[in-house]
C-alpha cells in the first residue's frame, strides 16, 4: 500500500489539531476552575448543574425576601414602641387633669399638651419604610393612609396585607393595615359602653361597667332614668321598663341583665345614662374627644360629673388601645422570629446547594494540572515527529 506524501501531512497536523484542541480545553478548565464547559463535557452532570442553579437563584430570592420583610416588621416593630410610649403620656396627662383640685387653666395646658401628643400619633400612623412606602396603607403602600381635617382622622388605606415568600413552602406577612392597627379599638369594656346625658344637672359620674353574667346580657341600647334622687328604672330601645332599683349615694350600682354599673354622686331627678353594645372607636376619636373634655369648664358640680365621666371613658378607651397595640406588636415579635430562623435556614441551604455544585462542576486541580503536563508533552513530542517526518523526501536516499 503507497501512502502519499500530502496523506502523511494531513495524517500529522490532524494530530496536531486534536492534542492542540485537547490541550486547550484541559487550559480552559484549570482557568475557570469548571470542569463542564458545555453540556457535552457531561451530559447528567451539567442537566444537575442547571437544577441546582435554579435552586440557588430561588433560595437567594427568598433571602432577599428575608431581608426586606425583617427591615419592614423591625421599623413597625420600632413604630409600635413609639406608639405605645406616646399613649402612655396621654394616660399619664388623663389621670392628671382628672384631679378635681386642677382648675381650668391647668387642663389647658394639659390639653395642649395632648393636641402635640396627637399629631404625633398621626405621624407613627403615616411613617415610611426605606423604600418610601406607608407601613401602613395596606397595599396601597404609595396612599398616604391617615389624613387630619380638623379634628377628624380618616383612614385612606385599603385591608390588604402584603405576604413575601421566604422559603419553598413559606409565606409571612410583612405589614398590618392601619385599619387593624389604629382603628378597630374595642369600644368600652368590650361588650358594652357607658355615656352620660349631656343635659344632666345632678352630679353622678358612671364607669365602664363590667359583666357579671354574661349569659343573661342582651345587646341593645338601654336608658338609666333616675325618677328621683333615690330611685332608677332601666329602659331597653322601645322604651319599655325591664328593670327598677333603688340608689343610695352619693356610690351606689346599677345592675341588670347580668352586667352591674358603679356611679359616685347625687343624681337629679330625669337624669339619664345610656348603655349600649360595644363597637370600635379609632384612637384619633379618643384622643380628640379627651380635648374637647379638656376644653369644657368644670364650674358647676354637673360639669365635674360629666367631665369625670368622660375622664374615665378616656382611661378606658386609652387602655384598650394600648392593650390592641401590645397585641399588633407581639404579633410583629413572632414573625420576626419566624424570619431568622427562615434566614438560618436559607444561609444552610445555599451552602449546602453550593457544596452539592462544587462537587458537580468544579474542577480537581490536581488531575487537571497532571493531564496538562502529559498532553503538553504529547504535543511538543508529535510537533518534533511531524518535523522530522515533514522533512522526509526520496532525494535523501539516492
Amino acid at each position: 500500500m503507497r501512502i502519499s506524501t500530502q496523506g502523511i501531512h494531513n495524517s500529522a497536523l490532524g494530530q496536531l489539531l486534536s492534542r492542540s484542541a485537547s490541550l486547550a480545553k484541559v487550559q480552559n478548565q484549570i482557568a475557570s476552575g469548571t470542569r463542564i464547559l458545555s453540556p457535552a463535557d457531561d451530559p447528567i452532570g451539567a442537566a444537575q448543574a442547571l437544577e441546582i442553579d435554579r435552586a440557588l437563584a430561588e433560595s437567594s430570592q427568598h433571602a432577599k425576601n428575608v431581608t426586606a420583610a425583617t427591615n419592614r416588621l423591625s421599623l413597625e416593630e420600632q413604630t409600635f414602641g413609639d406608639t405605645t410610649s406616646i399613649l402612655q403620656r396621654i394616660r399619664d396627662l388623663t389621670v392628671q387633669a382628672n384631679n378635681p383640685t386642677l382648675d381650668d387653666v391647668s387642663r389647658k395646658s394639659i390639653q395642649s399638651e395632648v393636641s402635640v401628643r396627637l399629631k404625633d400619633l398621626v405621624d407613627l400612623a403615616n411613617r415610611k419604610d426605606t423604600n418610601g412606602e406607608y407601613l401602613f396603607s395596606g397595599y396601597a403602600t404609595l396612599t398616604q393612609p391617615f389624613v387630619q381635617t380638623g379634628s377628624t382622622v380618616t383612614y385612606n388605606g385599603d385591608e390588604g396585607t402584603r405576604v413575601l415568600q421566604t422559603g419553598p413552602s413559606q409565606r409571612v406577612t410583612d405589614s398590618h393595615p392601619g385599619s387593624e392597627v389604629f382603628m378597630r379599638i374595642k369600644e368600652g369594656n368590650g361588650t358594652f359602653v357607658t355615656r352620660a346625658d349631656n343635659n344632666n344637672t345632678g352630679s353622678v359620674a358612671i364607669d365602664a361597667g363590667n359583666v357579671v353574667t354574661p349569659t343573661a346580657w342582651v345587646p341593645d341600647t338601654y336608658t338609666i332614668h333616675f325618677t328621683s334622687p333615690t330611685a332608677y328604672e332601666v329602659l331597653d330601645g322601645t322604651n319599655t321598663q325591664i328593670s327598677t332599683g333603688t340608689y343610695a349615694a352619693p356610690n351606689g350600682t346599677v345592675a341588670f341583665n347580668g352586667v352591674q354599673i358603679t356611679m359616685q354622686g347625687t343624681p337629679a331627678i330625669d337624669d339619664k345614662f345610656t348603655v349600649s353594645p360595644s363597637t370600635s372607636e379609632d384612637v384619633f376619636t379618643t384622643v380628640n374627644d379627651l380635648i374637647e373634655a379638656l376644653k369644657r369648664p368644670t364650674s358647676s358640680t354637673s360639669q365635674n360629673a360629666l367631665f369625670a365621666t368622660d375622664m374615665g371613658k378616656a382611661l378606658q378607651q386609652i387602655d384598650n388601645a394600648l392593650e390592641r397595640v401590645g397585641e399588633v406588636r407581639s404579633e410583629t415579635g413572632a414573625r420576626l422570629a419566624v424570619l431568622s430562623d427562615a434566614e438560618d435556614d436559607q444561609a444552610d441551604r445555599q451552602l449546602d446547594l453550593k457544596t452539592q455544585l462544587s462537587q458537580i462542576r468544579d474542577l480537581d486541580y490536581a488531575d487537571a494540572i497532571t493531564t496538562l503536563n502529559i498532553q503538553l508533552a504529547g504535543l511538543q513530542a508529535a510537533q518534533q515527529s511531524y518535523a522530522k517526518i515533514s522533512g522526509l523526501n526520496l532525494f535523501n536516499y539516492l
